[in-house]
């Protein structure tokens, strides 16, 4: 069963992906809709990074098709996909260690010259991350894992992306700043900012979403309204073969 949005943003259709002779996606097909948040669930080894990376022109399907309004993101440069309006909050943060909050949450304007408005938006960031305000001067090494996280959202939404590709947002992350994370993704997807974000804790990421798709080794075997989903006894067999779903 697949699902279409009736206002498709991103859309990836019959993609195929390969590692060398391994095939790691079989006809992948998936939707987003715009101003929506769809979250990808499924255990390790299903695919779900991949996804993210050929979103981001990091990997090349064999064969299928990518497109984002409308307009093919095949063959184009990460730098270049980030200019049409998507951002990356990558798994494990990908925080520069040894480089400022301030320099990380800039570094995701880089492919921007309003100086000004860059200003603007980097109070804007620490307004809604007002702890990050307390910590630009600080090395991102020296933040805990939650506010690691928030400066790896802030560093996306510098880009003044109209989507936000989330991989693993929660993972490793202390009960509290779970809820917060979840609670600034609702923010972001209220403003207005599309939302794709691959999760293995399938509870959380369908109490947020939209929409959902249940990824099994490179086949998506269930999708549907996030609600339907989470009330759906398949979830529990279809994710991480129902010995681990939540």
């Amino acid at each position: 069963m697949t699902s279409t949005a009736p206002d498709p943003l991103l859309v990836l259709s019959n993609v195929n992906t390969f590692y060398g002779q391994a095939q790691v996606h079989f006809d992948l097909s998936i939707s987003i809709g715009r101003g929506h948040i769809v979250c990808l669930l499924g255990g390790n080894a299903s695919g779900k990074s991949t996804t993210m990376k050929i979103i981001l022109g990091l990997v090349k399907p064999r064969s299928g098709e990518v497109t984002f309004d409308g307009s093919s993101l095949l063959g184009l440069t990460t730098p270049q996909i980030v200019r049409r309006g998507i951002a990356s909050v990558p798994e494990a943060r990908r925080l520069f260690a040894d480089m400022s909050v301030r320099e990380n949450i800039l570094m995701g304007a880089f492919v921007r010259n309003d100086r000004a408005e860059v200003a603007q938006d980097l109070e804007r960031m620490l307004a809604l991350f007002p702890k990050l305000g307390q910590r630009l001067s600080q090395r991102a090494s020296s933040l805990s894992g939650g506010e690691q996280q928030m400066v790896a959202m802030a560093r996306a939404l510098m880009s003044r992306p109209r989507m936000i590709v989330m991989d693993e947002p929660t993972m490793g992350l202390s009960p509290l700043y779970v809820d917060r994370v979840l609670e600034l993704i609702r923010t972001i997807n209220q403003e207005g900012v599309s939302v794709f974000m691959v999760e293995q804790n399938a509870s959380l990421a369908l109490e947020i979403a939209h929409e959902a798709y249940v990824l099994q080794t490179g086949r998506i075997v269930l999708s549907g309204p996030a609600r339907a989903l989470k009330d759906d006894p398949r979830v529990r067999d279809a994710y991480l073969g129902g010995t681990e779903a939540a």
